[in-house]
């Protein structure tokens, strides 16, 4: 029976990653900083887990954590859009750096990261993006330079066969990050709506990307690869918030903004944030307003090819079923 460790184990994503891999098997040893919330996860579904305190930034630990290990899904990060870059920097890419040695020093068979698509992010419309579509020198904020960063260590470096998986745009229940950021926004004040709500989004059941990151450890192609997950269901914006809210039963409020001019003042409220060294995070940054402005479709076959990806959970039923935990 293979063991695999998982870095970021209480988290959102981890959490499913963890409740995934027992389910078919394997042993899992689940890595996280704080003792209370490794013990409310095997107390959510994953009682067999093996709990380990501990920071992948600290490499005592994750050397330690790692022994005995035959995969490592790396799902622990810094992700959020604002932020020092320094701590980004120390996360995201030295704890990286961190989590490779210690999986050469413990013959890891397989390393697999958890990147992110927010990489391809910009000022336009992108449709159908490939692996490959990616600019190195995507600046827009601290968050993706480093997984840019942590990419690059991974791509470079030898003697751990690594995986990277960027799943794009995760929600269900538990998700504390996308659902509950629109239901605040539309009971303050309204949702930002750009260009009508017209721009194509692609997003994920958090299960399916669970699902994905199992794969990557099970798939003889997959080793030194990059893969695209989404649901592979690309909608409209709008039409997203109503289905959203009408499973929530609530009114969706929108908030039409013009997307140039918000742009602008996103760029310069950035500038005065960090200027002034001002706590918090700004009410608009570029990232947000290229988010929730643009078309963003990511292609999916090479995960569907090499992975045998499939998703479980459609972006209905997805819905259907946070709106059903919320209650």
């Amino acid at each position: 029976m293979s063991r695999v460790l998982v870095t970021g184990a209480y988290g959102f994503l981890g959490r499913y990653v963890v409740r995934e891999l027992l389910a078919h098997g394997y042993e899992v040893v689940a890595f996280g900083r704080k003792r209370d919330k490794l013990e409310a996860l095997r107390a959510d579904g994953a009682e067999a887990a093996e709990l380990f305190v501990g920071d992948f930034c600290r490499q005592e630990d994750i050397t330690a954590a790692t022994k005995g290990v035959d995969f490592v899904i790396h799902a622990g990060a810094l992700s959020t859009v604002w932020g020092k870059r320094s701590d980004f920097m120390e996360t995201n890419v030295r704890g990286t750096q961190r989590v490779i040695r210690a999986c050469k020093q413990n013959k890891v068979k397989r390393l697999v990261f958890v990147s992110s698509p927010s990489i391809y992010a910009g000022k336009c419309d992108r449709l159908n993006i490939r692996e490959t579509d990616c600019d190195a020198s995507n600046c827009l904020n601290y968050y993706i330079e480093s997984k840019i960063l942590a990419e690059k260590v991974l791509r470079e470096q030898r003697g751990v066969p690594c995986v990277i998986i960027r799943p794009r745009g995760l929600f269900g229940v538990g998700d504390s990050s996308i659902i509950p950021r629109l239901i605040k926004a539309n009971r303050r004040s309204g949702i930002p709506l750009f260009r009508g709500g017209h721009n194509l989004v692609d997003i994920t059941c958090v299960e399916n990307a669970a699902l994905a990151l199992r794969l990557a450890i099970e798939s003889e192609a997959a080793a030194g690869e990059v893969y695209n997950i989404t649901n592979g269901e690309p909608r409209e914006f709008r039409a997203i918030l109503e289905e959203l809210f009408r499973a929530l039963g609530e009114k969706p409020r929108y908030l039409r903004l013009p997307l140039g001019f918000l742009y602008g003042v996103a760029s310069l409220t950035e500038r005065v944030y960090r200027l002034f060294r001002l706590n918090g995070e700004p009410p608009f940054t570029r990232y947000t307003i290229c988010t929730l402005g643009y078309s963003q479709t990511l292609n999916i076959e090479k995960a569907e090819r090499e992975l045998g990806y499939r998703p479980i959970v459609s972006l209905r039923a997805g819905i259907r079923k946070y709106a059903k935990g919320e209650r």
